[in-house]
């Protein structure tokens, strides 16, 4: 059985905000709603201030707290790690909103808006029946697409190819092979972001070139990521 993950080279990472739309495409949430979302963050002092933009998602916790908030047992832990909300059994508690310690589960609610109109052949067969109002919902890296053996929608748009996703049981995978290739050439090693929270994330993140080989620095002192973001 694989065991999926999602690994984020922080270095590729332009902010471009293609996978946030790619995702929203695909998944077809409402207004202001996105499962993928780039954080853009300004570290350092002036004058020696850098931009670091730091993509979010879920994070497919082997420890999933959502899970175990849920007192409907709708979310469930698929045996390769991917983590799925069951819109039949949610009832929209929204304790998994507020279980969830990285703020990427949403509830879907009677007013949403969308961005086509509601007779759209896109909005009608494929975004509102799979959009019950009151109901939770969160990134599944694209199950539908994994299980045809397609990449997530994300992983697909990115134009740097910042996302690597894949099996970390596989030492021939994507993400394997690229993991092995980082750690042999720059020294990086995948770091996970609120470690503290105990909930065992699969996502994982490269931290950003400078931040590892002084040959890489230029005339520049290295800035540190911001704290929870910085490599081990």
């Amino acid at each position: 059985m694989a065991r999926y993950s999602m690994l984020i080279d922080l270095t590729r990472c332009i902010g471009c905000d293609a996978c946030t739309l790619a995702c929203k495409q695909e998944n077809g949430t409402p207004l202001d709603v996105f499962f993928a979302r780039v954080l853009n963050v300004e570290v350092g002092e002036y004058p020696n201030v850098k931009r670091v933009y730091i993509p979010v998602l879920c994070n497919h916790c082997e420890d999933a707290p959502c899970l175990k908030s849920c007192p409907n047992k709708a979310i469930v832990r698929r045996p390769d790690g991917i983590v799925i909300l069951d819109q039949d059994r949610c009832r929209g508690t929204g304790a998994c909103v507020s279980a969830c310690p990285y703020g990427n589960i949403y509830l879907t609610r009677v007013d949403d808006r969308w961005y086509l109109n509601s007779d759209e052949p896109y909005e009608r067969d494929f975004v509102k029946k799979r959009l019950e109002p009151q109901r939770a919902r969160k990134c599944t890296y694209c199950a539908h697409r994994v299980d045809e053996g397609l990449d997530p929608a994300c992983v697909v748009a990115c134009p740097t190819t910042a996302r690597i996703f894949g099996d970390l049981d596989d030492p021939d995978s994507v993400i394997s092979t690229y993991i092995d290739e980082q750690r042999e050439q720059t020294g990086r090693k995948p770091f996970k972001l609120l470690p503290q929270a105990g909930t065992k994330p699969a996502g994982m993140y490269l931290g950003v070139m400078a931040d590892q080989a002084s040959s890489t620095l230029g005339e520049d002192a290295p800035v540190p990521l911001p704290q929870g973001v910085r490599t081990p």
